[in-house]
This record gives C-alpha cells, sequence and structure tokens, in this order.
C-alpha cells in the first residue's frame, strides 16, 4: 500500500528524509502519532536530546531549523507562515521571519538551458550579452543583467532553476499528506489547522512559480500608477516572458533598506517615506491590488528620486465592499468605539458572534484606552494592535486582512526610521473618509441597489424550485444528516491494539497445542515468545488507558 496516492519511490525516499529530520529535531512524534509506533514510546529520539540537539528547548526555534534544512519548498512555507501570526501564534511567527533564502547559487550552463528551452532558440538571438554572475539569488529562481539585442535596453532576467516546479510539486503532495494525518491523530496540532496551511501555501507557492502571474501583476501596478510621477513599476517583455523566465526592466538605484542604514545626502528620506504611505495607501484603499510584502528589500529609489516596487509575484486583492468596509473600520478605531467596532469585525466576518467574548471586548478596550486623547499623529501602529489583540482572542483571520495589518505595519516602520515626524494615521484617515463619502454617492447607490434587485430576482426564481427540492428530498428519505465524532481516533488506535493482542494469543495458543518447534523450558519457543509479547502490549495498553483516564 503506498504512504501517498499514487506515490513512486522517490516520495517514499522523501518522506523518510522528513522523517529523519523531524526526528533529529526532536518532533519524530508527529510521524510516530500517525503509526504503530505510537505504542512504542521508548523509539522517540532521546539519544539526540541527551547529546544537547535541543537545549534550549525553543520550539519556534526548531521549527525554523527542521524547515530550513528541509529544503526550498519547506523555507517558502516558512516565510508564508511568518506572515500569519493568527495561525501559528507571534512566537513562532517571529522566529520564522528570520528564514533566509540560502540555497547554493546554480550553474549558468544549466540556467542558459532553461533560458534557451522557454525561448526556444538560441540566447544569442535575444541577448547580446548576459552577465554569467547573479545579481540576486533564491530557492526558486536567480535573476541575471542582461542586454536586448533587438534595443540595446539594459534589462533583468529573471530565470527559475532547473526542476524547481517538479520538486515542490512532490514536497507540496507530501506536505498534504502529512498535515491531514498529523491533524487527524495528533490532538494538540488541531490548534494549527495545518491542512489550511498548506491548502493556503499550495495556492501561494502554485502563483509563485507561475511567472506569468508576476507579469500580469506588473502590468496591473503599471497601469494603477502610470498617472503617479513619483512611483515607478518595472516594464516587463512580455514577448520574452514564460512561466519559467522573465525579461524586465533593469531598476538601478539604492534599496530602502541600504537608505536605512546609510547616508546617502542626494535622496531626501522625508519624501521616500511620503512616497511610500502615499503608494500604499492608494493600493490598498483605492485600487484594491497591494503589494503582499512591502519590506525596504522590495523598494528601490531610483537616481531621478522615483519610489520603485519590485518582486511583483504576490499581491493582495480586494472588493469594494470589503474596501469600504475597512474604512469604516479604521474610521472606527480612530474614533475609539469598541461595541461598533466588534459589530464592524461581526459584519465583515472577521469574528463570528461566538468570538465575540468578554476577553476580546475587555482587550478591546483596553488598546482604544491606550490611545484616547491621543494626537492622530500618534496613533500609528493601532491597526497592527488590532490584529494582534485578535490573534491573542485566537480569532483565525482572513488572509487578506493578515496581509493589509502587515503591510502597514511595514510601511509605518520603514516610514519612521526614514522620518522621524512621519504621520501614517492622518493619511489613513484622510482616504478612508474618502472612501466613505464615494460609497453614498449617487450613481455608486444605483449600482448597489440594481445589483441587490438581481439578487432579489434571482431568489425569487430559484425559490419554488428549492422548496420542491427540499420537500421531495424529505419524502424520500434522501436528508442526510452529517455527524462529527470528536476523539473517536484515540479509541480507534486502542481497538485495532487490542485485536492484534487477541490475534497475537490465539496464535500463540495453536502454537503451544502442535507440540511442535524448537522448546524452551518444555514448552514450543514460538507459542511461549507469542504469549511473552502479548503479555507486555496488554499490560502497556491497560497504562495507557489509566493514564488517559487521570
Amino acid at each position: 500500500m503506498n504512504v501517498i496516492p499514487n506515490a513512486n519511490n522517490e516520495n517514499i525516499k522523501r518522506l523518510n528524509e522528513i522523517y529523519k529530520v523531524l526526528k533529529k529535531n526532536d518532533f519524530g512524534y508527529l510521524i510516530e502519532e500517525n503509526t504503530f509506533l505510537k505504542k512504542f514510546p521508548f523509539l522517540r529520539n532521546y539519544k539526540a536530546e541527551k547529546e544537547g540537539l535541543f537545549e534550549d528547548k525553543s520550539v519556534p526555534k526548531r521549527i525554523k531549523r527542521v524547515l530550513e534544512e528541509l529544503g526550498p519548498a519547506y523555507i517558502k512555507l516558512g516565510q508564508m507562515l511568518s506572515t500569519r501570526p493568527d495561525l501559528v501564534g507571534m512566537e513562532i511567527a517571529e522566529e520564522l521571519e528570520k528564514l533566509r533564502d540560502n540555497t547554493p547559487t546554480t550553474p549558468f550552463d544549466e540556467i542558459k538551458e532553461v533560458i534557451e528551452n522557454e525561448l526556444g532558440q538560441p540566447i544569442e538571438n535575444v541577448y547580446s550579452k548576459i552577465d554569467k554572475t547573479p545579481i540576486g539569488s533564491a530557492s526558486i529562481g536567480q535573476v541575471y543583467k542582461g542586454k536586448l539585442k533587438s534595443t540595446g535596453e539594459e534589462v533583468a532576467i529573471k530565470v527559475q532553476k532547473p526542476n524547481s516546479k517538479e520538486i515542490i510539486e512532490s514536497d507540496v503532495k507530501i506536505m498534504k499528506f502529512l498535515a491531514v494525518q498529523i491533524d487527524r491523530y495528533l490532538s494538540k496540532s488541531k490548534t494549527f489547522n495545518l491542512p489550511v496551511m498548506v491548502s493556503e501555501f499550495e495556492r501561494s507557492i502554485f502563483k509563485e512559480i507561475n511567472y506569468l502571474e508576476e507579469v500580469m501583476n506588473m502590468q496591473n501596478l503599471y497601469n494603477n500608477f502610470k498617472r503617479v510621477y513619483y512611483i515607478k513599476i518595472p516594464k516587463a517583455y512580455p514577448q520574452y516572458c514564460s512561466e519559467r523566465l522573465i525579461t524586465m526592466e533593469l531598476i538601478k538605484g539604492t534599496e530602502v533598506s541600504d537608505l536605512l542604514n546609510g547616508d546617502y545626502p542626494e535622496i531626501d528620506k522625508k519624501k521616500i517615506a511620503n512616497y511610500g504611505l502615499k503608494s500604499y495607501f492608494k493600493q490598498i484603499m483605492t485600487d484594491g491590488f497591494f503589494h503582499a510584502d512591502p519590506h525596504p528589500g522590495n523598494l528601490i529609489v531610483t537616481k531621478d528620486n522615483k519610489l520603485c516596487y519590485i518582486d511583483e509575484g504576490m499581491m493582495g486583492i480586494l472588493n469594494d465592499d470589503f474596501r469600504e468596509n475597512l474604512a469604516e473600520l479604521i474610521l472606527l478605531l480612530i474614533s475609539g468605539n469598541t461595541n461598533n467596532i466588534i459589530k464592524q469585525l461581526i459584519y465583515m466576518d472577521i469574528i463570528s458572534p461566538a468570538q465575540n467574548t468578554s476577553d476580546l471586548k475587555a482587550d478591546i478596550d483596553d488598546l482604544l484606552n491606550l490611545y484616547y486623547g491621543a494626537e492622530l499623529k500618534n496613533m500609528d501602529g493601532a491597526m497592527e494592535d488590532l490584529l494582534n489583540v485578535m490573534i491573542k482572542n485566537n480569532v483565525i483571520l482572513p488572509k487578506e486582512f493578515v496581509m493589509i495589518g502587515r503591510g502597514i505595519a511595514l510601511i509605518e516602520d520603514t516610514g519612521k526610521r526614514l522620518d522621524p515626524e512621519f504621520n501614517a494615521a492622518t493619511e489613513l484617515k484622510k482616504l478612508s473618509r474618502n472612501i466613505i463619502i464615494n460609497k453614498y454617492k449617487p450613481e455608486r447607490l444605483a449600482k448597489v441597489s440594481l445589483n441587490y434587485l438581481l439578487q432579489l430576482e434571482h431568489l425569487a426564481k430559484d425559490l419554488p424550485d428549492t422548496i420542491n427540492s427540499t420537500i421531495s428530498k424529505i419524502e424520500e428519505g434522501d436528508i442526510e444528516v452529517n455527524l462529527k465524532h470528536m476523539g473517536i481516533s484515540e479509541l480507534i488506535n486502542q481497538l485495532s491494539v487490542a485485536l492484534i493482542i487477541s490475534a497475537l494469543i490465539v496464535g500463540s495458543s495453536l502454537a503451544i497445542l502442535s507440540e511442535k518447534g524448537p522448546l524452551l523450558w518444555g514448552v514450543p519457543a514460538l507459542g511461549l515468545i507469542g504469549f511473552i509479547f502479548s503479555a507486555v502490549l496488554g499490560a502497556f495498553l491497560v497504562i495507557e488507558y489509566m493514564i488517559e483516564k487521570e
């Protein structure tokens, strides 16, 4: 029987590698809990623990080490989880932020083969020059500086490493299998909702390895900012792009990460902070299409003092309703009314009515009291603080909401480091008010009303058929009720072991009665060994049952 459906030998070999890394870092029980080995705790990796591999006993650090040792796909998973403290907790998220793509550089000869396969022609036909040393390298791709043969323009060539997609597909398949098994059998893991994590990662990583998605993102972002003079978006050359290759405009300038730590008198840091603030809030509040990771390394100040966004592999998308509701939430947060904030969060489906606990209300009250009476310029960070309050109260947040909170926090932090007088709250309040005003414009109300009328018309048409169908199913006895059994997996495991013990006792009895084979103390050895093994297993099962009862 295959461990994974349609698994091949490579998948089995990879599973074995994963198990060894987990066991080495004292997470072997995640596998052992799903197998018969669960009944033998002495197989845990105590030897490695004695050798001091887990001296700090820090779970977040050991998780980070596991992901680093497992390679590119798992490093990407860790980087994604670092942005989801609502799923993994603040401590783990903060540790995973330290993950970096530290994979070795792929030789240019292998990269050249990928480029030519994607172009469908010799590399010399398209590029008159390519530097063989990459200007950037990550786990999935590498970036080279080159020059187009047709126009002589300098370009950046982003190329996917050989077999990246195949390796990631294999690892994601294994991740999904492990996530389901661990979530099913290991009760402590249910708080992390591993299947949801892996599903979100699967969508994210397959978007990232399809470079055509990034090309479309670049083009959309370029169109949104084509009338904003101080923002630069790299131009792509679609005729030289594919799923594994992007040819784009080469951006020359200074990374904002360098600007934060160096002295650049020719650059007005205050202006750059303001450009970042206005451009990011425009993406969120006006366009509904925003950069998912605006950290300083993804922002470049060009030689003509424009701010350029790079690495558009992952973008967030917000519809009109969400942006309007977000604007209302921001204004409520600034005005400071706990009950209205909670009502708005429920209305936005960010929290459920059941999550509206006294603890959550008290924490939001404490947050608002912290800002009460403060000037608007001193309210930067309020959105991030609200996110942290909900995370503290175990609220699983929508991905886009977390991305917005993290993005605003990054822009605010970068802005303050560039300009001590930086003020994000005023700009955010102004944009939010404009959105609310636009919401009640006659043309907007007419559009919304028309949509509601169409929905009511469809509902009225479908209602009789829906009622008839439901009544028919009741009459025919076709209505099904799904029941969720809690804790039944533990009972199944115990029953399985009990059946194995019973089979061993019956088999051992037959072996003794046959009086064949080598004897031990005048009794057939095979039967005696079977009885001893059955007694040990039975005693272990009884002890485990008593411990669980306590």
